[in-house]
């Protein structure tokens, strides 16, 4: 923000009139008009009075501060999409200079103004728009700077996007690493730079282990959902929530096991019986596929451990103790059907 536009803005929250502040300060009124406008500057010599008119620092008023507040920032931002779409592509351009330059420190701001006119000179296809790639590039470097993970993530992403369009495949690798090995958006974006670079297999294995991990943390949400519904008694919603995980394990291939597993709980829960005892059969009679997403073509590039006849030997035994808790399945032993499953 300008000296002029943070005197208007604190005269203002002061309920001064510029007559009455320009009497204060001994200078006349057509004078504060001009600092308003930026037209002009206060001498030297009033800047220390203006502050203390005003009741703000000397920073606030010469606008000595690293970082804009999220409100502002947007507020710039909004401008900046308004401005593109009235304004000729290097005139919106040169304000928005003009604003990075005002807040140099500011690396949110920096990126952001990066990426909107970026994106938009190839949209909109801006004549001899190759003539920028080294500017936005520079932007996107030094908001690579910033103390802000969040700000470093997303240039670093605006860096390997910017590479991959100019096929500067090395380059846009090379930075990925300022990207979490975690990062859902790196293994895409590594899968990408694989299938442009003729790695096929690798590209292959990248996309099935993004696949296989999101299954996991979507079975997770759901789950969390499906205690919540659970919480609040909500068996509708519960029940779909099941059917929810039932479905997903069927679209990821992951075999029956996994389809059965997630109406356990609500089915004793609701000491359903019959339907416990179901799943409980289904359940047992499934494990020796537990793993049969392996054969699954969604994952045939991946590579999985073998799975031990001692380790299914293991888990049938584990799963027939849980099988017999009574804190939990109590309401089975008077049920024949549930005294032969777990006596097998």
């Amino acid at each position: 923000m300008s000296i002029g536009k943070v005197i208007r803005k604190y005269r203002k929250e002061k309920n001064l009139t510029q007559e009455e502040m320009a009497g204060r300060l001994g200078v006349t009124a057509p004078a504060v008009n001009k600092w308003e406008n930026e037209n002009s500057y206060p001498d030297i010599t009033l800047l220390a009075p203006i502050a203390r008119l005003l009741d703000i620092s000397l920073d606030t008023l010469l606008s000595f501060r690293e970082e804009l507040t999220q409100e502002e920032i947007n507020e710039l931002v909004r401008e900046a999409d308004a401005l593109l779409k009235v304004k000729p592509y290097e005139e919106a351009l040169e304000w928005a200079k003009k604003k990075m330059e005002e807040y140099p420190n500011c690396e949110q701001l920096i990126l952001y103004m990066a990426v909107i006119f970026d994106a938009q000179r190839i949209t909109q296809a801006i004549p001899n728009g190759e003539k920028y790639d080294d500017y936005f590039c520079s932007l996107y470097i030094r908001a690579l700077q910033s103390s802000d993970e969040g700000t470093r993530i997303r240039a670093a992403d605006s860096l390997v996007g910017f590479y991959m369009r100019k096929k500067q495949y090395d380059k846009a690798e090379e930075h990925l690493k300022y990207l979490s090995i975690q990062n859902p958006v790196r293994k895409i974006r590594q899968a990408e730079i694989y299938s442009e670079t003729d790695r096929v297999r690798e590209a292959y294995k990248t996309y099935e282990e993004l696949l296989f991990s999101d299954y996991g943390r979507a079975g997770m949400a759901l789950h969390g959902m499906y205690q919540l519904a659970m919480k609040e008694v909500d068996m509708e919603r519960a029940h779909m929530l099941v059917d929810k995980q039932r479905e997903l394990a069927r679209c990821f291939d992951m075999g029956k096991y996994h389809e059965v597993l997630s109406e356990l709980e609500i089915a004793t829960w609701e000491k359903d019986a019959d339907k416990t005892l179901i799943i409980m059969k289904e359940m047992m009679e499934s494990l020796t596929q537990i793993c049969s997403f392996r054969e699954s073509p969604l994952y045939e590039h991946m590579e999985f451990k073998n799975v031990s006849e001692e380790f299914l030997k293991e888990m049938r035994h584990n799963l027939r103790e849980c099988f017999r808790d009574e804190e939990s399945y109590g309401f089975l032993k008077n049920d024949k059907r549930w005294r032969e499953l777990v006596e097998l």
